[in-house]
């Protein structure tokens, strides 16, 4: 607690802790993010940084504890990146999609981990703080963090697009979908980026990473990425209500199973339609196969949303204060009374910033990104996969081999392949031969077909079969015309367009 005696440097005609303006001369820094106001004296500001007199003490290792999550997360993250590098596909079921959203985390959790190994000074003076321009820590975890949440959008996006396209369209994705969602993925973040930064920019907001800046902010930044986020919601919204529809529509069905080889079923598959329990099956396969897909959207996305409305209610709490600081009379009233006592001074400003376990909700819950994505995005069979690998470096695995296999030199003396050496030349190891099954040491002699069919079947018609064999007559509607080119298969009412609809 500073005495009201004791000048502090740059303080002036300010009453402490507060600092007067004129004595801090326009040379860099955030400029904009200074906390001033003319009530207490001739323009006298808030020392920097601002969240040390708006929250209390503890408000420092509430980030720093985030930033430590964010280094268990990125723990994650790289080993699901690093699996679906260097192990099978059948060891992790790879998709561009978990790959793509798996690097998206991992650069929002770059945001967070680069200013806690930097540990970068945040103001650019006692009552500016530093912004992107002056401090390269700053450009950096701010622009990972604007990339990191854009990418985790657009991401989760197409991943709920895919799923949606899949379960209600019967839409085969393929490389039309993969290209497109590479550029959609990666390209529109670059450009919502490259305008943040131009237009907005980041600086020294709370804690030590850096946060877009007010200016421009809804526009250029959380608009946007506030629609993105809510046609994600509503598309997979959309794809429950249409499980939802299919299941109570299987519900009302009273045909037969579709196991059976019924008429019905067989006249089903030409027409083009499937009943409601085939409608059923085939929506619980892929929700079987895409569950974690789907969770992995449902919680990011309910994290950038949080984010997003917390921040934007904080960055608008922030702007007002600095236009109407009569609203703040009694907290900056407080601070001139007691001499910068913050603790005494807490209640007056409980109504000028977010609560602090509201801002602990949102960094801890960012921060778990990437322990959800290896909880929901890996498998077992990737620790069994590096596990083998390992073990296979360090103790190759001796598979047993029949001794008889082990003496097996010439392929020709194989008892059931005879290689083709007609010209008695040496065989040349790398041109390939014909391998051909030896004739049945019961052929015949001569030119004599083997007759390796034996007598003939007899056709045995079934009691339940529809079919009888018969000549066919002249009234059975066959074309008995020379047939010159194929012709396609059409069934009568058969509409391409109106498949697998229920």
């Amino acid at each position: 607690m500073a005495s009201n005696t004791t000048r502090l440097p740059g303080q002036g005609l300010c009453p402490a802790p507060f600092l007067q303006e004129d004595l801090f001369p326009v040379t860099g820094g955030f400029v904009d993010g200074r906390f001033c106001s003319a009530l207490l004296g001739p323009s006298c500001c808030l020392p920097c940084p601002q969240t040390q007199w708006l929250y209390p003490d503890n408000f420092d290792t509430i980030t720093h504890s985030a930033s430590w999550i964010n280094v268990g997360g990125m723990v994650c993250s790289m080993f699901l990146v690093l699996s679906f590098a260097f192990l099978p596909v059948e060891r992790t079921h790879r998709h561009y999609l978990s790959v793509c959203l798996a690097v998206a985390i991992i650069i929002m959790q770059l945001g967070f981990i680069i200013p806690l190994a930097a540990k970068p000074e945040q103001c650019f003076n006692a009552i500016t703080p530093h912004d992107m321009d002056t401090s390269a820590t700053c450009a950096v975890s701010g622009a990972m963090l604007l990339a990191g949440g854009w990418c985790g959008v657009m991401w989760v996006f197409l991943r709920a697009l895919a799923l949606h396209l899949q379960i209600c369209w019967q839409i085969v994705i393929g490389k039309s979908f993969m290209w497109g969602a590479l550029a959609a993925g990666w390209g529109i973040p670059a450009i919502a980026l490259t305008l943040a930064l131009v237009f907005s920019g980041v600086s020294f907001r709370f804690g030590d990473t850096c946060h877009i800046n007010h200016k421009n902010s809804m526009a250029d930044f959380w608009i946007p990425l506030l629609v993105f986020a809510a046609v994600t919601v509503i598309i997979q919204f959309g794809t429950f209500g249409y499980c939802i529809k299919v299941y109570l529509a299987s519900l009302r069905d009273d045909s037969t199973t579709t196991n059976s080889s019924g008429v019905r079923s067989f006249n089903n598959s030409l027409r083009g339609t499937i009943s409601p329990r085939q409608a059923l099956r085939r929506v619980r396969r892929v929700l079987e196969l895409q569950w974690r897909g789907i969770a992995i959207v449902l919680l990011i996305i309910a994290d950038v949303i949080f984010f997003a409305v917390v921040f934007v209610f904080m960055d608008d709490l922030e702007a007002s204060t600095l236009k109407n600081p009569t609203k703040a009379i009694d907290w900056l009233g407080c601070l001139a009374k007691t001499g910068g006592d913050k603790n005494a001074c807490l209640s007056f400003a409980s109504n000028l910033v977010i609560n602090e376990a509201t801002v602990m909700a949102v960094l801890v819950l960012l921060s778990l990104n990437g322990i959800w994505s290896l909880l929901f995005l890996g498998r077992f069979s990737m620790f069994t996969g590096w596990y083998e690998m390992v073990m296979g470096k360090v103790k190759p695995n001796h598979e047993f081999v029949s001794a008889d296999v082990r003496a097996f030199k010439d392929p020709s003396s194989y008892e059931m392949l005879s290689r083709d050496r007609d010209t008695g030349k040496t065989p040349d190891p790398l041109v390939s031969y014909s391998i051909t099954p030896i004739s049945p040491p019961a052929a015949k002699s001569g030119r004599e077909t083997p007759d390796y069919f034996g007598r003939e079947a007899r056709y045995k018609p079934d009691t339940r079969s529809f079919s009888n064999p018969k000549p066919p007559t002249a009234n059975d509607g066959w074309d008995t015309s020379p047939i010159t080119s194929p012709r396609p298969y059409q069934h009568p009412g058969m509409d391409p367009l109106s498949m697998n609809k229920i």
